[in-house]
């Protein structure tokens, strides 16, 4: 039997076929056939001369689907191996033939590295078109040889071999890869130290941000050529960090030490801007993060400590929201938030404790409300309302805050009785409503809420019992604020205050209708009494006072009027808080005077005199000594003088003697005498210096009394205590400032009046005593 050329290839080992002749079946074995002579080396010979026209560019006469064929047959046959390492051996020469070739080009780097993507395209057309003809190759012997490389892959490897072998191609490479991202704005530093060679003439100039156009493309593809042969992170992004390390390590000295702090943060932004948009355009996506990242650290870690000393307090003072906006996002990106955060707090209370300790003590709360506020705005729009940052300044307020113990919380009480006073024009109900609020905030800082507590009891009694408030809803809404801040314990005085000067309006009223007011009451008179609970308003000393007939008359009816509807109760007048209105006739027309109880007093003797020396006066009306010499400072010593003093001068002597001015004139008709005094005033809008030390007297024997109740709590529940952990428990407990010195002197207190007891075998435990 007769086989063609086909049917021998087409042939894996003895063919048997089955005939029939006359019905008997017979079984005819055929040898294995034996391939052509010269069979391999004949198909490769066509194979390299098709490889060798795809290198040199030349088109070839073999058809590609003879080519493909061929190459199956070979792998068919068990040939594969021997093509695999002929194909490898033809690319080997042809891409060290080629590499070899860039040796000593053009010195001209961008020239060059044309010549390298050229090179690179090149091999990889190729290696497609002959991965193309192979491929029966890649998906047999390949696949089922172990550590063998696909062909694409064998081109790269051998690319990259060649190239390593070639370090003068691999520098130049590197090192126009580098002046060309540096012409798009970059570096300036040398290579030298990241190669294995030396060479002459190729060193990197000094381009500065020179914004030169560059071949983005060319840039692009060598970049990914690095990266499709394995090299990119060894070869390139290592030199091109330590390139970018030198040049920022060095552009940052320069500018810290030339520039301000706004315009250097604002170009750190704007390089690390430049480094992400690079990123994007033609580097690795692996070099985004280590490329940031060494960027922040040369032009922000580094610098830390140094923008913060020179700029933070500038920025701050002047309210540059937008700059710090900008320090916090770029500390933000390195982690320095902490520093930040320390500097602040030190900012905070550097500034605050200039005002804190300023001798202007009036303008401590506007000037710290001030502060508040900008600081709030800075909080807000530049440090992104970080919570950290917000414990930073309530923290810091309240160290501040407390620096003085108890002036801060009397001046904040004081500031607070300005505002509530009437004759705060120009103030809206929302405005006064905002104030309060911000003053509250304030408030919440005071550790010694019981000094705050005593002066704005006090300024609140001048205010309902002088009719002072400028608005009832006001002094509601801030009593309701303290309540919520510090409980109904806290206001329960307060609240009781609104409520005697409510009820004191009806028993007025119910005293105007009454028969002993129709009948006995002197005419010409009218009055109005506030009946006060005891333990409710601030404790005044009693001032006597001899007042005139009338006067005492309507008190004697008031008290027989109000004891006959409260039976067991009674009445203690207090006379220095008595204001009253007095009509007068002067040669040059009538005026009413808005004056207080103890300069009606002064002033009605004038009625039967018309002059009177101190004593005469001090006989006539029983004021005490320093108290009348201030209501005749308010009347004879002031821009409004009622009365003339002889001999003429600022102080009252003992022997001055007063005479009624008869040329007294005043453009309006009704005159508050208590507005127009020059030295400290008795008059009760102000505060005097005896005042202020008796409040703060008072609050001090208040604690001690809370001190010792909050002893004896203690112990009684203990019965058994260190002295160690008493004081910690007290400090505990006791919601104001106090030195253990001062705890010490009440426990030893209690020991004397025997509410405690020293324990014999240790002085430092105590015992209660029931």
């Amino acid at each position: 039997m007769a086989c063609s050329q086909l049917d021998l290839l087409a042939l894996s080992g003895a063919v048997t076929r089955i005939s029939r002749d006359k019905g008997l079946a017979k079984l005819r074995v055929f040898a294995k056939p034996t391939l052509p002579a010269h069979f391999e080396v004949d198909t490769w010979a066509k194979l390299q001369s098709a490889i060798k026209a795809i290198f040199l560019k030349q088109p070839d006469s073999c058809d590609l689907e003879k080519l493909y064929q061929a190459v199956n047959d070979l792998c068919l046959h068990k040939m594969g191996g021997n093509l695999y390492q002929r194909i490898e051996k033809e690319c080997e020469a042809h891409i060290s033939s080629v590499l070899q070739s860039l040796v000593g080009q053009s010195p001209d780097l961008v020239v060059f590295l044309s010549l390298v993507e050229r090179c690179w395209q090149d091999l990889c057309d190729q290696m497609l078109m002959i991965r193309g003809i192979a491929l029966y190759l890649d998906r047999t012997y390949v696949k089922q040889t172990p550590n063998v490389r696909s062909l694409w892959d064998m081109g790269l490897h051998l690319f990259r071999k060649h190239l390593a072998l070639s370090p003068e191609v691999e520098h130049k490479t590197v090192t126009g890869l580098l002046r060309m991202i540096e012409r798009k704005g970059s570096y300036t530093c040398s290579l030298q130290h990241h190669v294995h060679i030396r060479l002459e003439n190729i060193q990197l100039k000094s381009y500065v941000r020179l914004g030169e156009s560059v071949d983005r493309t060319l840039l692009n593809h060598l970049l990914k050529m690095f990266t499709a042969l394995g090299i990119y992170a060894e070869s390139f992004e290592r030199p091109f960090l330590d390139c970018t390390s030198e040049f920022y390590a060095a552009e940052g000295m320069k500018y810290m030490q030339q520039s301000d702090v706004p315009d250097y943060l604002k170009h750190v932004e704007m390089r690390l801007h430049e480094e992400h948009e690079r990123c994007l355009l033609y580097l690795d996506a692996s070099t985004r993060k280590p490329l940031i990242a060494t960027a922040e650290r040369q032009l922000l870690e580094r610098h830390i400590s140094a923008i913060l000393d020179k700029g933070f307090m500038m920025l701050m003072d002047g309210h540059r929201t937008e700059d710090l906006k900008r320090m916090y996002s770029l500390f933000l990106r390195v982690n320095a938030l902490e520093s930040l955060r320390q500097a602040l707090s030190s900012y905070i209370r550097r500034t605050g404790q200039g005002i804190i300790m300023d001798e202007k003590d009036k303008d401590m709360v506007s000037s710290l409300l001030e502060f508040k506020a900008s600081l709030d705005t800075i909080w807000e729009e530049s440090f992104s309302k970080n919570e950290a940052f917000c414990n930073t300044i309530k923290d810091a307020f309240e160290h501040l805050i407390n620096l003085r113990q108890n002036r801060p919380a009397e001046l904040i009480a004081k500031f607070l009785d300005e505002k509530l006073r009437a004759g705060n024009k120009g103030t809206s109900e929302e405005e006064l409503e905002g104030t309060l609020d911000k003053v509250l905030v304030l408030f919440r800082f005071i550790q010694g809420k019981d000094v705050f507590e005593a002066f704005y009891k006090k300024d609140l009694a001048k205010r309902l019992l002088l009719g002072k408030s400028a608005s009832i809803d006001a002094e509601k809404s801030m009593i309701s604020k303290l309540k919520t801040e510090c409980g109904s314990q806290f206001t329960n005085k307060l609240e009781g205050m609104f409520k005697d000067i409510e009820l004191s309006k009806e028993i007025n009223e119910s005293f105007k209708q009454s028969s002993q007011a129709r009948t006995k009451l002197p005419s010409g008179i009218e009055m109005s009494v506030h009946v006060l609970t005891t333990g409710y308003w601030p404790t005044y000393p009693p001032m006597d006072v001899r007042l005139p007939h009338e006067l005492n008359v309507y008190q004697d009816i008031f008290k027989e009027f109000y004891l006959s509807k409260y039976s067991g109760r009674r009445l203690m007048w207090q006379n220095s808080f008595g204001h009253c209105v007095l009509k007068a006739e002067f040669p040059k027309g009538k005026k009413e005077l808005a004056v207080s109880l103890f300069q009606t007093v002064v002033l009605m003797l004038f009625n039967d005199a018309q002059k009177l020396s101190f004593q005469d006066i001090k006989d006539a009306t029983s004021i005490e000594d320093i108290e009348l010499r201030r209501t005749l400072q308010s009347l004879a010593c002031g821009k409004v003088r009622v009365l003339q003093k002889l001999p003429k001068g600022r102080d009252v002597e003992d022997d001055d003697s007063f005479v009624f001015n008869e040329g007294f004139t005043a453009p309006l008709y009704r005159i508050k005498l208590h507005m127009f005094v020059m030295l400290v005033n008795a008059i009760q809008t102000k505060e005097t210096v005896e005042e202020n030390t008796s409040t703060t007297e008072r609050v001090f024997q208040d604690r001690q009394y809370q001190v010792d109740a909050a002893i004896v709590r203690i112990m009684k529940t203990r019965k058994v205590l260190s002295h160690t952990l008493l004081i910690t428990e007290l400090f505990q407990q006791l919601k104001f400032p106090i030195k253990p010195a001062d705890l010490k002197k009440r426990i030893e207190s209690l020991i004397d009046r025997e509410y405690l007891l020293r324990d014999k075998s240790n002085p430092q435990i105590y015992n209660y005593l029931a």
